[in-house]
């Protein structure tokens, strides 16, 4: 390589960078301007630019794997409908449609059209979580998709700068947020025209007229290098599966991993049929969260962007809870998406040196509701905030309590849950105990205490996996916890469906801990003494669970709250 080829590749990748924080620059401004804690304070939300054929060039690091990658898959719908030659600047395109985006019907899919001097030079996309779309609400009670909200068909969202008011009317009448779900509307179109901002002085500080030979450098570089990681491993058929809750029924979820020297494929044949109930997954959000658990364990130093997704394939059977078809309810795909990464990791754990880390415990996102405010008058309104639970150790390191994988979105802060609705959170702390037991102990889920501030019942929707069937350890590590729902007066909530808690009543949620790595009774006894001093583990666990002595470790009790829940 010459030395102007060497500096003409360098520029190629400051370029490259600069897109990047082009895009989060477009995540941040989303983030900054919605209204519902989900994207303002969760980061439930992706961002990316994407090239006149529609292959994504770069996302935000901001945003969640479930978004980002379908997302990548449903811009190329939107050109098949509206060809790039009919744009003009200033429009915005949109649909919830959960076969063609992101999977059930509370995330919009907003695709814009960048122009620089009259020219289209590519595409800005964004997806967000609305907080409520009308019908059921986001819950697995349904039982056809027509039950769960209002539906947006792939349509204008804005023509020549001017918004479709008509569509917008619509959508807020069918709502129990419209203030929150309009300020979020609104939130995609400023982010998609700052997006658009940064790109036109990113390409005039590069002195580039369009990103058609960058484009082409980024996906061919990405591809390139995801396939010398694959051509590393050795080829064969590898099989994992894991059985999880349901919703009454367990659910098996079975993956076969093949390794070719040119691509991973990966077949879901063999996993359980469709629910009668909205736990259901569609075949986009299958290969986002499927693709997310290959590039974790391969490739995660790659940028992530049609080359570095082309050389995975991801199929499943038609009919299977992986590859809902149309009418079937999928408000909370979420549920078994979620599960997806730890079922591909232990396919990879065959053939991966180091191997892989364990199982863990999931995000819980309690949906809550009422009728009415704190000072009594009647309104409907409709909160959730994510809480996440532990999850799984690694090879060499224990696993991150209170940390949502693989979706990667934040805890909502009480304050900001406290301000949106008419909610109280009594107690947020870590779940003592409820990291699997190894080498590496399993992160913590953690134990919430939730109730209301207005007059009367309110109501819940629960949609909480692994109360039946743990997270589970790998090389000799041991389960997480499961976890429990209640109220605090010792009455039973069911982890899934809509459940009325009555006034006064305190909902109690224990999330679920990650499972542990490696053999318990090698770990290192410093850390299981920092573990006790800490209210991790207790001593009687700890002498349970791993060989070492343990010192004893004290833990300062928490002080009592008032509640008129509460018996004092």
């Amino acid at each position: 390589m010459t030395v102007a080829q060497a500096l003409a590749a360098v520029h190629r990748q400051i370029m490259w960078t600069r897109l990047i924080a082009v895009v989060e620059e477009q995540a941040r401004t989303l983030v900054r301007t919605s209204f519902s804690t989900a994207v303002r304070e969760a980061g439930d939300l992706s961002a990316g630019v994407f090239d006149l054929q529609g292959r994504m060039l770069a996302q935000a690091v901001t945003g969640t794997p479930g978004h980002v990658n379908t997302m990548a898959i449903a811009v190329q719908g939107f050109l098949k409908k509206f060809p790039a030659a009919i744009m003009k600047k200033g429009d915005a395109y949109i649909t919830n449609d959960p076969w063609l985006a992101s999977g059930h019907l509370h995330d919009i899919t907003v695709v814009a059209p960048a122009f620089y001097r009259g020219k289209l030079v590519a595409f800005f996309a964004s997806v967000i979580h609305l907080v409520d779309v009308g019908g059921r609400g986001m819950g697995p009670d349904a039982r056809q998709v027509f039950e769960e909200g209002i539906a947006i068909p792939m349509m204008p969202l804005v023509r020549g700068e001017r918004l479709n008011a008509d569509l917008l009317e619509i959508l807020l009448a069918n709502t129990r947020e419209p203030t929150q779900v309009e300020g979020d509307v609104h939130a995609v179109l400023t982010a998609s025209a700052e997006g658009e901002r940064r790109l036109v002085e990113m390409l005039e500080e590069f002195a580039i007229d369009d990103l058609e030979e960058l484009g082409v450098y980024i996906i061919e570089q990405s591809y390139k290098a995801t396939l010398d990681i694959i051509r590393t491993l050795k080829p064969g058929v590898y099989s994992n599966k894991m059985t999880v809750d349901g919703y009454g029924v367990p659910i098996t979820l079975r993956a076969t991993c093949t390794i070719e020297p040119d691509r991973i494929k990966v077949d879901w044949a063999g996993t359980s049929p469709m629910s009668r109930f909205g736990i259901n997954v569609v075949e986009p959000y299958t290969t986002a969260y499927t693709c997310f658990g290959l590039r974790c364990a391969l490739a995660p130093e790659i940028p992530n962007n049609y080359g570095s997704l082309s050389p995975f394939e991801v199929t499943a059977p038609p009919g299977s809870i992986l590859h809902a078809v149309r009418p079937a309810p999928v408000a909370a795909r979420h549920i078994i998406g979620l599960m997806l990464p730890d079922v591909v990791f232990g396919c990879l754990e065959q053939v991966l040196p180091g191997g892989v880390q364990a199982e863990g415990g999931l995000m819980w996102n309690p949906y809550v509701r009422g009728t009415r405010l704190p000072d009594g008058s009647h309104k409907a309104w409709e909160s959730f905030f994510f809480s996440n639970g532990g999850t799984g150790a690694r090879p060499t390191k224990d696993g991150m309590s209170a940390t949502a994988f693989p979706a990667g979105t934040r805890s909502v802060q009480v304050e900001a849950a406290e301000m949106v609705a008419p909610v109280i959170i009594l107690k947020k702390e870590l779940r003592t105990d409820s990291g699997g037991a190894g080498r590496y102990r399993g992160g913590l889920g953690q134990t919430i205490h939730i109730s209301s501030r207005s007059p009367g019942s309110f109501s819940v929707q629960a949609m909480f996996d692994r109360i039946d069937h743990p997270a589970l350890g790998r090389s000799g590590g041991q389960p997480g916890a499961v976890g429990a729902c209640h109220l605090l007066s010792g009455a039973a909530i069911a982890g899934m469906g809509l459940q009325e808690i009555p006034e006064g009543g305190i909902l109690v949620l224990e999330l679920p801990g990650g499972a542990g790595h490696g053999d318990p009774r090698e770990r290192d006894p410093e850390l299981l003494r920092q573990d006790i001093a800490n209210g991790y583990v207790t001593e009687q666990s700890a002498a349970r669970l791993y060989s070492e002595a343990t010192p004893s470790g004290t833990r300062d009790e928490q002080p009592a709250y008032d509640h008129p829940g509460v018996a004092r």
